[in-house]
């Protein structure tokens, strides 16, 4: 049955009104590493390009000319501000890529990503308050490239979710306190995203938060671990890297596993990641699922093959948290990445992501409506 229409979406104001930034992939390796003041060695192990410059190339050929050595602002471009308006209490995203100078790439992966450690200042830059690792990039690198992705992070003051050291720490949350409650933020990865199953975090080995499907059984042991951790009064965040890069049909699987958990009273909010474009997004019994998020900075300019996706538009997603951790308001702003910048999109470019969201929401009973502002916001 369909829920009642959401009618009070831009009231969001109040002491106890939690809101948050969330993104879905940041894949600052490859080319946009190469634009950046430090560089990693640009070697690459991919069957067709073999040096990371090349992706630099490929995006100033489509676009325009890129400068080199970017300042960190330039990356984020308009995003900035729109941060700066929004004013989120935190802001987390999926960091798909290692930080890190390590060779030792995984040989039995084709595409690597990382970006040198010194470009640390480019997450600082955004405010980024969490970086979600359980993904399958984070570990392109060897376990050594882990760690000293890990250790960068937390000298930047950046916390982590979803990978770790041991299995232990890599489970844990990442724990914000912010004016308006606290908020747990999980990291959990699922093999159907291309994840390794060696990469499981174990006792004593380094890893992701890894589940191997979706079954019951790995329901029920994620709805244990959160609820040791669970005090009253806080707002869960389950961030998951799950299923594939490119389609927009939602996984039965993934749909009871976000059900199962809030009916649990365990997670308020699932950020959904792994598709390189935003997927649907559904409000079940108050709370929001986010299925896919798609990417948000890649270096994908210039690389045909799935242009009828539009993967250089994306949204920052704005969700308002109420005081028992239901959806108050969903406010989205699309983005286009542009010569390795986001820029606002374009009137056309709005009108293709609306028209998109739509359709692919109707199924979850959802859709897009535009405010005065020109934001996008959620209805239900």
């Amino acid at each position: 049955m369909r829920q009642a229409a959401n009618t009070n979406a831009e009231k969001t104001t109040g002491p106890d009104m939690m809101r948050l930034f969330l993104s879905g992939d940041v894949m600052t390796g490859r080319g946009i590493d190469q634009a950046l003041p430090y560089s990693v060695a640009p070697g690459l192990h991919e069957q067709y390009v073999k040096d990371a410059r090349i992706y630099k190339q490929l995006a100033a050929a489509h676009s325009g000319p890129i400068p080199d050595h970017l300042g960190y602002d330039y990356i984020w471009g308009d995003a900035l501000e729109v941060l700066d308006r929004e004013a989120p209490d935190a802001r987390v995203i999926n960091l798909e890529t290692a930080v890190t100078t390590s060779d030792d790439h995984w040989t039995e992966k084709r595409i690597h990503y990382r970006m040198h450690p010194r470009n640390i200042p480019l997450l600082k830059e955004a405010g980024i308050d969490v970086c979600i690792l359980s993904n399958n990039h984070v570990l392109d690198w060897g376990q050594k490239g882990l760690a000293e992705t890990l250790k960068v992070l937390k000298e930047a003051g950046i916390q982590t979710a979803g990978a770790g050291d041991h299995a232990v720490s890599a489970a844990a949350p990442a724990v914000l306190n912010t004016s308006s409650g606290r908020l747990l933020v999980f990291g959990y990865g699922v093999t159907d995203s291309g994840i390794p199953g060696a990469w499981m975090a174990g006792e004593k080995k380094p890893g992701i938060n890894l589940l191997h499907g979706l079954g019951d059984g790995q329901i029920e042991r994620v709805i244990t671990h959160i609820n040791r951790f669970r005090k009253k009064g806080d707002r869960v965040m389950l961030s998951i890297h799950w299923g594939g890069n490119w389609g927009y049909n939602i996984l039965l699987s993934h749909r009871k596993f976000a059900h199962k958990l809030i009916d649990a009273g365990s997670v308020d909010l699932i950020h959904g990641h792994s598709s390189h474009h935003p997927k649907g997004m559904e409000v079940y019994k108050g709370h929001l699922v986010l299925y896919g998020c798609g990417d948000l900075v890649n270096d994908y300019e210039g690389i045909g093959g799935y242009e009828a996706f539009r993967d250089e538009l994306s949204l920052l997603y704005f969700p308002h948290l109420d005081s028992s951790g239901q959806l108050a308001a969903l406010r989205l702003i699309p983005m286009k990445m542009h010569r390795f910048r986001l820029h606002n999109a374009e009137e056309e470019d709005v009108r293709w992501l609306m028209d998109r969201l739509n359709r692919v929401c109707k199924e979850l009973e959802t859709s897009v409506t535009r405010s005065d502002d020109g934001t996008l916001l959620l209805r239900w």
